[in-house]
């Protein structure tokens, strides 16, 4: 049984996949900090979207969130600072 997990994990396990586990590992640990850090002390808006960052190598749904994400701190910006908000949306036409 174990012989057979080793050869298993040998053809199966190749860098990619590590890579993969490794940056999913280190990038939700980073989030899970960030959100954490949305109670506790800590810079939660600087370490959230760098924990999507990492997981943007490798994860598509990563690279969606963080841009959404930047999106929305854009327009919060410029609605405090009085400027138009950025629409990502086409605008609609008037009859």
């Amino acid at each position: 049984m174990r012989g057979r997990l080793r050869l298993w994990l040998r053809r199966t396990i190749t860098y990619q996949w590590a890579r993969r586990i490794v940056v999913g590992v280190i990038g939700g640990s980073v989030v899970l900090i960030g959100i954490a850090m949305i109670v506790l002390p800590g810079p939660a808006i600087v370490v959230v979207p760098l924990g999507l960052g990492i997981l943007g190598l490798e994860f598509a749904w990563a690279r969606v969130w963080l841009r959404k994400l930047r999106v929305t701190a854009t327009n919060v910006v410029n609605r405090v600072r009085g400027r138009r908000t950025t629409d990502p949306s086409p605008p609609k036409e008037r009859s």
